[in-house]
Order: structure tokens, then C-alpha cells, then sequence
């Protein structure tokens, strides 16, 4: 089946354009959205869209930024469908995936996902090492094993609340409560 996808960012646009060629492209069933591409992460009816799409369905849009403007997002939805059997179409880029220059469009694309992913994981290992060279380590601060000890046998006594015991040992309640749970155990 061939699904269309339609979206506006705003209540006052309209959505015409786009329902008349998507019709024109034979789009047996067409989801609109008036949700923003940028500010919103959520386009529901999209990811509904989405979940639903089988093996040799097709998912047709009138331009790539209606699925939204995000680089990394759109080329990792598109990674999806070309992962789960699923062509793409959009209108006027010119991408459509059932044909040999299509297919190989699509995976220019995924390669491109690929690669700015592997970026931001260099620039993340690039940053922490700064970092540490710095003096600075991330993760969780170590907690001090003496106050934790004390938070447990405050709370043993039963004399203090939760609240009361955080605030004179300066142990948070994820770690009381954790160390609790470990305790039981």
C-alpha cells in the first residue's frame, strides 16, 4: 500500500498543495498533521504512521523537511524503513526508492546517518578527554561511605524522616532508598 504523509507547521497554513500531490501519486491512504517540525518532537500521528507500515508498503511525502527538519532525524527514519522493507518517496526531492537511482539515493543517505553519527561519538570521546585532562570526570560523585552509613542507621532508628535524614547526612533519597533496597536483599 502506498501511505502518505502530509504536514504543516502551523493551524493557519493549509494542506492542499500537499493532499493534491500526494493524491496524484496514488496514495491509497494519506495522514495529515498540523504539528511544528521544529520545537515539537512529538508528530503522533507520524510515528503512528510509521509503527503501522509493512514489509512493500511505501511511505510518500511531498518534501523530505515534512518529516522534519532534523538532519539525524530524518536519516535515521529513513534507516528504519529501508531496514524494515518499507520504500520511501518524496515528491520534490526527487527520492524514490523503487528504482535503481532511488535505492541508491537511499543509501547515500544511510551512509550519511552512519557517518554523523560516528562524528558525534568522536566529538563526545574528543570533549571527555578534554576533560579529564582537566581534572574532571564524569559520572555520578563518588558517595561518601560513612554518610551513607549513617543515613541507613537514621533511618533504622526510625526517629527521622526521609527528608530529614537527606539533609543532615547529605545523602539523596535515590541513595538512601538504594542502599535500602540493596540492604533487604
Amino acid at each position: 500500500m502506498k501511505f502518505g504523509y502530509a504536514r504543516v507547521s502551523t493551524k493557519d497554513q493549509n494542506l492542499e498543495t500537499q493532499l493534491d500531490a500526494l493524491t496524484t501519486a496514488g496514495c491509497d491512504k494519506i495522514v495529515t498533521e498540523k504539528i511544528s517540525g521544529n520545537g515539537s518532537k512529538e508528530r503522533p500521528e507520524l510515528d503512528r504512521l510509521v509503527e503501522n507500515l509493512r514489509e512493500g508498503d511505501t511511505l510518500v511525502v511531498y518534501k523530505l523537511d515534512r518529516l522534519g527538519r532534523s538532519t539525524f532525524k530524518l536519516l535515521s527514519l529513513t534507516e528504519e524503513l529501508q531496514e524494515r522493507g518499507v520504500e520511501f518517496v518524496s515528491l520534490k526531492d526527487q527520492i524514490d526508492t523503487t528504482s535503481a537511482i532511488g535505492k541508491a539515493m537511499f543509501h547515500m543517505l544511510a551512509v550519511l546517518a552512519e557517518m554523523e553519527r560516528e562524528l558525534i561519538v568522536e566529538r563526545t570521546q574528543a570533549g571527555l578527554q578534554a576533560a579529564r585532562k582537566r581534572g574532571r570526570v564524569g559520572g555520578r560523585p563518588r558517595v561518601d561511605k560513612k554518610a551513607v552509613e549513617q543515613a541507613l542507621r537514621l533511618y533504622e532508628s526510625k526517629d527521622y524522616s526521609v527528608t530529614e535524614i537527606t539533609e543532615l547526612t547529605g545523602v539523596s533519597k535515590a541513595t538512601l532508598y538504594r542502599r535500602l533496597k540493596e540492604h533487604s536483599a
